[in-house]
């Protein structure tokens, strides 16, 4: 057990004195990690929450407001349509993402507003059809 500080003592050399002593004595001799770097704590106040959400397998966008959510999926919906094979799939995706649409005009504003309109079902089949005969 270690000693009490003795009064007088500023802490600071008694810590260091410690110290010391137990190198002298090899108590921080062949301990794990020996010889290996320090690891590196987290760049900012967020670095941290990123590293769980991935580490989870969490999807960030489900963390954003709804409106930024809906942007986000609108600007995908492009490559998330040419990976789909039938018209019904491309269809039921439109309206699925046109009722998000609604439903964040609808309520209320959390985030900054959405400028986006419903997606034109015929014009995304359209689009759809043409980039499968390329």
């Amino acid at each position: 057990m270690t000693e009490r500080k003795p009064p007088g003592v500023s802490f600071e050399s008694w810590v260091e004195r410690q110290i010391r002593l137990a190198q002298q004595r090899g108590e921080f001799d062949n301990l794990p990690g020996a010889g290996k770097p320090l690891p590196q704590g987290p760049k900012d106040r967020l670095d941290w929450f990123a590293r769980k959400l991935e580490r989870e397998n969490v999807d960030g966008s489900a963390l954003l407001p709804p409106s930024l959510a809906v942007a986000k999926e609108i600007e995908e919906l492009p490559a998330r349509l040419s990976r789909e094979r039938s018209e019904a799939g491309v269809r039921e995706i439109v309206a699925h993402l046109n009722e998000r649409i609604r439903q964040v005009h609808r309520g209320p504003q959390v985030g900054p507003p959405l400028r986006a309109r419903p997606v034109d079902v015929e014009e995304a089949v359209q689009a759809w059809r043409e980039r499968r005969k390329a």
